[in-house]
């Protein structure tokens, strides 16, 4: 009987440690490939530091799929397999991301962007259009012919407002540059980013930079042209190591692990979660060989001022293209404003479309 009651014990011990250590498990959901040295793999990289930061954490994830009824599918498939936390990290998932997290309330969503949350899923971003207004800077205090490129993919809020940060921050040093937009349409064409990037300089633009999944067509394409350029999402500073400038780029590992963590100690919430530059989710690169001192230093300076919130972007006056004060001096554009930017600034050429 002692044996028998022994053996009992045991098994319980056993059981109850293997649960202590059992693993959670972090889905993710890429629109594009890890590979792309861009958005997805800055997403990826944030993955792997949660993997490398967090105890008994396995992780998996789908690359190239597409914004729309697919993504329901994987995040469906990932969630029969054990998945407790989902990312899908790409802006068009966000709808599909609420409706799945409806119908599992038991697992917890983190959606990259947007301005809806549900019971179960909450939204992390940054204000990475700062780390672009200081591009901007960089650029309009390089460029020789006031003329910067600029290839988007789609009008979406997050894009305009890397554009008109990149503007106004070129600008605020060089009143007379302007930037000129050519739409892409899709997150990854690099043939359709290629030409664009070619038209840019063979129009004038002697600074490249976008939003686009990856930098690297642009930027390659600017190195090759002879001119110079800004990355995003990731250091690309490598494809450009004469022309570059420096790069606007995410941190996402420390967000994803306070994310995983506060839903571990019943800390989590639904609600939208913004990092900046002094929370280091959104980062400049090291400047390239093609930056002066006096460049780095105007930017450093003005990295400061708005680090301590003496400095806004996005306050007031900021002027549409139409010359309309779209907010005056003295205001601020408030977080619900800024995530739905629907315009573009004085000095931006190309429409909305």
């Amino acid at each position: 009987m002692k044996k028998l009651i022994s053996s009992v014990l045991a098994t319980a011990v056993l059981t109850v440690s293997l649960q202590a250590v059992a693993a959670t498990k972090v889905g993710f959901v890429y629109v594009g490939p890890k590979s792309d040295y861009g958005y997805n793999y800055a997403q990826d990289q944030g993955r792997l530091y949660l993997e490398e930061n967090l105890d008994d954490i396995e992780t998996v994830h789908f690359e190239n799929i597409p914004e729309n009824a697919d993504v329901q599918r994987v995040m469906e498939r990932m969630i029969r397999s054990g998945v407790e936390v989902v990312f899908p990290t790409s802006y068009g998932y966000l709808d599909h991301a609420l409706r799945v997290a409806e119908k599992y309330p038991e697992v917890h969503f983190a959606h990259s962007g947007g301005l809806k949350t549900s019971d179960n899923l909450m939204t992390y971003f940054a204000e990475i259009d700062q780390a672009m207004y200081l591009a901007g800077i960089a650029a309009g205090m390089t460029t020789k012919t006031n003329k910067m490129g600029f290839i988007a993919a789609h009008p979406i809020p997050q894009v305009l407002r890397n554009i008109n940060a990149f503007t106004r921050g070129a600008q605020s040093v060089n009143p007379e540059a302007t930037t000129a937009v050519i739409w892409t349409s899709n997150w990854s064409d690099p043939t359709r980013e290629s030409e664009a990037a070619e038209a840019l300089i063979s129009d004038g633009a002697d600074v490249l930079t976008g939003h686009v999944d990856s930098p690297i067509n642009y930027v390659q394409v600017a190195e090759r042209r002879g001119v110079y350029s800004v990355g995003y999402h990731a250091d690309a500073s490598r494809f450009a190591p004469e022309g570059w400038l420096v790069g606007a780029v995410w941190n996402w590992g420390p967000m994803m692990v306070g994310i995983v963590e506060s839903i571990r100690d019943g800390s989590w919430e639904p609600e939208h979660l913004r990092g900046d530059l002094l929370t280091e989710a959104a980062k400049l690169s090291d400047f390239g060989k093609a930056v002066s001192e006096e460049t780095a230093a105007e930017v450093a300076k003005r990295r400061e001022l708005i680090m301590n919130e003496s400095y806004q972007v996005w306050a007031g006056p900021i002027i549409g293209q139409d010359g309309t004060e779209l907010v005056a001096e003295g205001d601020v554009m408030t977080l619900d404003q800024t995530e739905k930017m629907d315009f573009l600034v004085q000095g931006v050429q190309g429409r909305i479309r």
